[in-house]
């Protein structure tokens, strides 16, 4: 009216100007004070939404914790339960739940759009149902939950055609800040409607990983059974009733679904059921207990696979993608993948007595490049479990083409589809998240099948290693799929021979199109390096040993785990893991080795050096060859040859010692090097060196004690002939005296000396004393006559400190 009083051109008087700024003023208050009322977003719903999309959150959370039958036909009463949370700061009063219906959607975009704003207030979800249908609530109190439970015959859905329905569970009432009916909170899914059984349903083949993380060492017992040692105790609590891998066995057992195993997770359990060994603090072992847990749980797993497809994966699932990216120029790298994907169907039909396949590959998240298919291809697998998001189709098809893709070389590409293999990731351990995921699966197997009338399959390859609550919403979701009306179940071997859509892309992206999320998670070219290092120490142990199987068995193992998928995101402990094997390896090659030596003393013009070499391995050692060189041989001379060299054999536990002959040449001292060889002339552990010190003999000294032996040699040929003479002599003289007794001698008659003896007196000669004679008894001894040495040699014994002549 002020307004209206004001003539064009005139200025208001300040009266009508004061009129017009209070009616706006008071007319802006309702809205203002609305906009103070109006409560901050939930922060579960601002963590998956954009900003714009969180400001179009209610202040009341809406929970669907459960909707039965997920998949209604006709007759079907439709349950759906749940909670409802006021998040605002005002009491919600006259409220109810209640449920809305939406229009069918005709396209999978429609259906992640959808999903995309499951809590968003704006929408169009239809009227209410309404009725007796509803839950009522007299007063909602901020931060309180309260339960609610609808159940509505389907019929009173006016569900029409074959199709996915949006449906709305929402919370309507007023604050006093609204004191009117509104929505205030809103949670959508997803209501598949097939009631009666497809034309062509769609053959679905689901994937049922059984895959861990390692869990044994390249450790073994010393004992026959070579008792393995596990890095820890994790394994036994998957086992254990409530366990990741139990729920997989006890859910996947009920589903009729290809088995895609690890082989290293099925020899490890097997080995649990023995006598096993964990790993504590530093070098320290404990004997493990929970025999009975792994027995049980592969007779369950025995009995599961009976009649089913079973897949194998290479022994200890290797990481394709980081060996194709980072491994491929390292030298061995190859062939490693090639070793776990021989050792795979052994071990498979050992502990499990089925015959696996093991013609396929999977890389992780099924994302491949051409240099990730060489590669899976390499070690013998013609077919790829890829994922569709690497094999985006860019033509003109309309639908979602059939799984099987021939992308060159005799390859299959066997396409899962991205949407239901990822439906199950994140956290599903609350009831609501989980009825997400299970009605929205559902919605798009059911919009895959009603794209088009022919027949077609699909694959569902979920993540390896699903925790507890997503294999439970997995199995919750492939059960009601394999009770439906629109899917029926196939091996993935069928999947793989399927007739391909000629339409569909066959064009694998190019390695720059990896995706970046996962090049970050590789194995480096560093762990394939040192994977290569410790194959080279173990093919130099191994030649050497009597029984190498209890080597390199449990090694090339340890090698194969080296390079499992599993130790993506956990680049320390794959470090540690790799550190570990190599250092034990290291251990058990240094209990071959030489004994130290110090400095030895030689003298003489050949002498030996003894070497002793060591063996505390449990096994005899062979084929080494003992090499003794010399640092200096124009001192000290080995052999002919720059070294000599002998072949060593020494058994378990034992020492042996190896004698060489050396030569000498001149004094003083020289270093000698001991080196164990293998007998393709490969250095074995390290070398040992030490001193010698050569005293020679030279030819002056030789001449001198020849000469002295000589004399000694003259002398005693000289004692021996005067002990002869003095004999002789001594007898002549006893013979003289006997005879002249018995002629007489005497004054009375004739001397003993008669005439006719006295030409002989006087003929005799005169050196008869010089040589050798003596004179008589009555002559007087002279100074010139010599003195024999001993007596009369008596064969009595000799007398304490006698001399005795032999």
């Amino acid at each position: 009216m002020a307004e209206a009083a004001d003539f064009p051109g005139m200025t208001p008087s300040p009266a009508r100007r004061w009129l017009r700024r209070t009616g706006a003023l008071l007319a802006g208050a309702p809205l203002l004070a609305g906009l103070l009322q109006l409560p901050a977003a939930p922060a579960q719903a601002v963590g998956r939404t954009s900003a714009k999309e969180a400001s179009d959150a209610g202040t009341v959370a809406v929970a669907v914790d459960s909707l039965s039958p997920a998949a209604p036909t006709d007759g079907d009463t439709l349950t759906v339960s749940g909670t409802v949370t006021n998040n605002g700061k005002q009491a919600v009063t006259d409220a109810h739940v209640g449920l809305r219906l939406g229009s069918a959607l005709t396209t999978r975009s429609a259906i992640d759009s959808a999903a995309k704003r499951a809590d968003a207030l704006s929408g169009n979800d239809g009227s209410e149902v309404g009725g007796k249908y509803v839950a009522e609530f007299a007063k909602l109190t901020p931060g309180v939950s309260e339960h609610f439970s609808i159940s509505v015959p389907v019929d009173k859905l006016d569900l029409d055609d074959d199709g996915v329905y949006p449906l709305g569970v929402t919370l309507a009432g007023e604050t006093s800040a609204q004191p009117w009916e509104q929505v205030l909170g809103v949670q959508r899914t997803f209501l598949p409607w097939q009631p009666d059984e497809a034309d062509t349903p769609t053959r679905t083949t689901v994937l049922w990983p059984l895959v861990s993380t390692v869990h044994m060492s390249a450790e073994t017992g010393s004992n026959a059974q070579q008792t393995p040692v596990f890095l820890n105790d994790d394994l036994a609590k998957e086992l254990s009733p409530g366990g990741r891998l139990e729920q997989l066995l006890s859910l996947g057992k009920e589903l009729d679904v290809t088995w895609v195993i690890d082989p290293d997770l099925l020899a490890s359990v097997d080995a649990m059921t023995g006598n096993y060994r964990v790993r504590g603090d530093g070098d320290t072992t404990t004997a493990g207990t929970h025999q009975a847990v792994a027995k049980q749980w592969l007779g369950d797993l025995q009995e599961a696979v009976l009649g089913k497809e079973v897949v194998a994966l290479p022994f200890a699932d290797p990481d394709l993608a980081s060996l194709a990216h980072n491994g491929t120029g390292v030298a061995g790298s190859l062939s490693q993948l090639k070793a776990a994907t021989d050792v795979a169907a052994t071990t498979v039909e050992t502990v499990l007595h089925v015959t696996p396949d093991t013609d396929f590959a999977w890389p992780v998240d099924g994302a491949v490049d051409p240099s990730i298919v060489k590669v899976a291809t390499s070690a013998g697998a013609d077919k790829v479990i890829a994922r569709s998001d690497s094999l985006t189709e860019n033509g003109d098809l309309t639908y979602t083409p059939s799984a099987a893709r021939p992308i060159g070389g005799g390859t299959t590409a066997v396409v899962a589809d991205a949407r239901l293999s990822t439906a199950f990731k994140g956290d599903l351990s609350k009831a609501s998240t989980s009825t997400l995921a299970v009605q929205e699966f559902l919605a798009q197997s059911l919009a895959l099948n009603l794209q088009t009338g022919k027949q077609r399959s699909a694959v569902v390859a979920p993540q390896r290693m699903p925790t507890t609550s997503q294999a439970r919403s997995l199995a919750e979701a492939v059960s009601t799929l394999q009770g439906g009306t629109w899917s029926q179940s196939q091996q993935l071997a069928a999947a793989a021979k399927a007739k391909p859509d000629p339409g569909a892309t066959t064009k694998v992206q190019p390695r720059s199109a990896y995706p970046s999320s996962l090049r970050k998670q590789e194995l480096p070219r560093s762990a394939f390096e040192q994977i290569a290092y410790t194959q080279d120490r173990l093919d130099n142990f191994k030649v050497i040993l009597a029984n190498e199987a209890r080597v390199v068995t449990p090694f090339g193992r340890a090698m194969n785990r080296e390079m499992s998928t599993s130790w993506r995101g956990r680049s320390t402990a794959a470090s540690s893991f790799r550190q570990g094997v190599q250092a034990y390896l290291d251990t058990l090659t240094g209990q071959v080795k030489l004994i130290d030596k110090s400095e030895t003393k030689l003298s003489g013009r050949s002498a030996t050096i003894p070497v002793t070499v060591q063996n505390n391995l449990v096994q005899g050692v062979d084929h080494l060859v003992l090499r003794l060189t010399s640092k200096n041989p124009t001192r000290l001379e080995i052999s002919d040859e720059a070294y000599t060299e002998q072949r060593v054999t020494v058994s378990g536990g034992h020492t042996t010692t190896v004698k060489f002959t050396t030569s000498a040449k001149v004094n003083g001292q020289t270093t000698v090097v001991a080196q164990l060889y293998t007998e393709d002339g490969q250095k074995y552990g390290e070398e040992v060196a030490f001193d010698v010190r050569v005293t020679e003999i030279t030819a002056t000294v030789m001449l001198v004690i020849g000469g002295g032996v000589l004399l000694l040699v003259l002398a005693g040929f000289r004692m021996y002939t005067q002990r002869k003479r003095a004999a002789a002599r001594e007898a002549e003289e006893t013979d003289a005296t006997e005879e002249d007794g018995e002629n007489g001698a005497g004054e009375a008659g004739e001397p003993a000396d008669g005439p006719e003896n006295a030409g002989d007196r006087e003929n005799r000669p005169e050196n008869e004393k010089e040589s050798g004679g003596r004179a008589g008894a009555a002559d007087p001894e002279q100074p010139s006559d010599e003195t024999p040495d001993t007596a009369v040699e008596s064969a009595d014994p000799s007398g304490t400190g006698e001399r005795v002549d032999r």
